[in-house]
């Protein structure tokens, strides 16, 4: 597969954030891209059931304001907000780790498609160790996914069992972790412990060892 990568991640902009969330201290991962599409379809292809295992995974479930989904190997959880074509809202439950996670599609001023995601989640031993781009980094590929199912949508999808040992998916989480460091920083992250939750973040993904500083 030909990909580009700089220009991949150049289109996600980033924001790590410390939040409040039921009254505990939380981390929002915030990212946003814009696609060549319609406000209506990028709709279609966050929402319907056909299409989403054709960018990101395997669905089941009721697709639904109130219902339950569950992906393959991965979360499930509640729609708990559903408004075509501006607004879902989920929860996020990997085994006993509740978290949660808000998709925005806005027009741009080109009149395409924006998406904005935000997933928030309580402060964890996990978020000290990885940071944001622990998060971060696992939807960035999902954005991918969704970026070549719109400009190729008969195309297969990358194989998620061995993008990350090729040398164009080792390059994007590479430069995604190493973005969501930089993030972390702008955030009021310390530089140093976030650039090396950066590296750990891409061992985590790629399987590799983590490079020293």
């Amino acid at each position: 597969m030909d990909l580009d990568v700089q220009s991949h991640l150049t289109a996600v902009e980033r924001v790590a954030q410390r939040v409040d969330r039921d009254g505990e201290a939380a981390g929002a991962v915030i990212l946003s891209r814009t696609y060549a599409t319609t406000v209506d379809d990028l709709w279609d292809a966050l929402t319907n059931g056909d299409r989403i295992p054709r960018w990101f995974l395997p669905i089941q479930g009721e697709l639904e304001l109130g219902g339950r989904f569950q992906f393959e190997g991965n979360a499930g959880g509640e729609i708990t907000a559903c408004e075509r074509p501006s607004r879902l809202a989920v929860t996020w439950e990997f085994g006993p780790t509740v978290s949660w996670v808000e998709a925005r599609v806005s027009a741009d001023d080109a009149g395409h498609a924006r998406l904005t995601l935000t997933h928030t989640a309580h402060l964890s031993e996990h978020w000290d160790e990885y940071g944001p781009g622990a998060t971060g980094v696992g939807w960035e590929m999902g954005l991918l996914g969704l970026a070549l199912h719109i400009a190729q949508p008969d195309e297969p999808k990358p194989d998620e069992a061995t993008f990350h040992t090729t040398p164009h998916g080792k390059a994007l989480i590479t430069g995604s972790s190493e973005a969501w460091g930089e993030a972390a920083i702008r955030g009021g992250a310390d530089a140093e412990a976030a650039r090396a939750a950066a590296r750990r973040t891409t061992a985590f993904y790629t399987g590799e060892p983590v490079e020293e500083d």
